[in-house]
């Protein structure tokens, strides 16, 4: 039986660890997002837009992808589907 990952819905990061993520406002794990993004019951750059957040990642993920521009198209396609960035 396959588990499913839990991934930031704001930069999609992988969340293994407790310490992985982020907190509520209570001082609770949040579920959804990372100790990156949401690290005190809201985001760390709340007017940071979907193409920001993009550029951000692209240093923190480059040994899995083959070059900026592939982990950029990935991200681009990925992102939308993600709760932070999904129209409502």
């Amino acid at each position: 039986m396959q588990e499913t990952m839990t991934i930031c819905q704001s930069c999609s990061m992988p969340m293994t660890k407790p310490e992985d993520f982020g907190k509520e406002a209570d001082g609770s794990a949040s579920k959804d997002y990372c100790c990156h993004c949401y690290p005190k019951g809201a985001f760390n750059s709340p007017n940071e837009t979907m193409e920001e957040m993009i550029e951000t990642c692209i240093p923190f993920c480059r040994e899995y992808y083959e070059s900026d521009e592939a982990a950029r198209a990935d991200m681009t396609a990925r992102f939308p589907k993600l709760k932070r960035w999904a129209k409502a």
